[in-house]
């Protein structure tokens, strides 16, 4: 049967979600809708963020990461190794670890080397590899959180450009965006002091986190009608 558990790789996560959600996503969602639900949630997200409230920004965070993976499935992308290549150990940007962006005042991207054996195989290690790249506490919460909201913002822009124009390119913006996404995601649940993987467990232990079932057999209204 299909479940998370603490040790779950992020592949696992997604091909979780696929086996779960996947027939009802086909049957009543388009990816205008999948994306709808992953800001919808989002923006709950960092409402709990602004209230100081840990549990609504948990369940809503994780609920706009599952649409997220739902989108990664409809397009086919490995969010794992997209994440990988975005991310080997080291900044995105300024190659370091942690993070020297900021103090060296970093203008340009620098190149990256991936060393394929610190590589992390689960979703906890790669959020103990995000809090050495970038240490929660050099920031506050507010700031994780307007990071993760303009992430979202320049996810959705890739995702609205390449459905407009369909370009290789468009596509390739796409996957750097979502690994992005998650990184800043993860970096939320660093400084609110949650592991991501044992609440995914916690949440999809037993299927859906709402029916139990694999597939679900949610009905329509009540996704869509969802509160958390």
């Amino acid at each position: 049967m299909p479940s998370l558990h603490p040790a779950s790789r992020i592949k696992e996560y997604q091909d979780f979600i696929n086996r779960v959600y996947g027939l009802q996503n086909d049957r009543y969602f388009s990816m205008w809708d999948m994306m709808s639900n992953i800001e919808r949630f989002t923006m709950r997200g960092l409402k709990g963020i602004r209230k100081g409230d840990r549990e609504k920004t948990k369940i809503n965070l994780v609920i706009a990461l599952s649409w997220f993976m739902s989108v990664m499935n409809r397009l086919h992308i490995d969010l794992e190794e997209e994440v990988w290549k975005r991310f080997p150990f080291i900044c995105s940007y300024c190659a370091s670890s942690p993070c020297n962006c900021k103090k060296e005042k970093i203008e340009t991207r620098q190149k990256l080397t991936i060393d394929e054996s610190r590589r992390p195989r689960s979703i906890r290690e790669f959020q103990l590899m995000f809090e050495q790249i970038y240490p929660h506490d050099l920031r506050t919460i507010e700031h994780a959180g307007v990071h993760l909201a303009e992430e979202l913002g320049e996810f959705s822009e890739a995702f609205f450009t390449h459905e407009s124009r369909h370009g290789s390119e468009d596509f390739d913006k796409i996957m750097i965006e979502a690994a992005d996404f998650f990184s800043c995601i993860v970096g939320v649940f660093n400084s609110i002091g949650l592991d991501l993987a044992n609440e995914l467990s916690l949440i999809f232990g037993n299927n859906c986190h709402v029916c139990k079932k694999a597939p679900c057999e949610c009905n329509f209204s009540s996704i869509v009608e969802f509160r958390s």
